[in-house]
């Protein structure tokens, strides 16, 4: 028996932790990953503030052809521009305010700061 619960106890360990998923609770409705801002501006109305911002990264890639002494090499650079939202959400002063993240119009994120007012 003390063997059979130290293999449970070990293959519990070996599975991949599972992430978090996005949620926010408003009142009786629940905002969560893959929401578009407008669902969210529904479940849980107007936001106390709101920023915007873009970023945009780079990936690299390079590219053999032919073989030998007669192969080139050439690289190419591809860009991708993500919108990125972040709306904050004041519950008042005995919750925890939020900070709900969009990215190209869908929530992927929600964090607790600072207790509202």
């Amino acid at each position: 028996m003390r063997i059979l619960a130290a293999a449970l106890a070990l293959a519990a360990l070996a599975l991949p932790a599972r992430g978090e998923a996005a949620s926010l609770r408003c009142g009786n409705n629940l905002a969560s990953d893959g929401n578009s801002p407008s669902e969210v501006r529904f479940k849980c109305g107007e936001p106390m503030s709101t920023a915007h911002r873009e970023e945009t990264t780079s990936t690299r890639t390079k590219a053999r052809q032919g073989d030998g002494e007669n192969s080139t090499s050439q690289s190419t650079t591809t860009s991708v521009t993500i919108h990125i939202e972040e709306w904050t959400y004041n519950f008042g002063p005995n919750r925890l305010m939020q900070v709900v993240t969009f990215k190209d119009g869908k929530l992927t994120d929600v964090h607790s700061t600072s207790y509202g007012k």
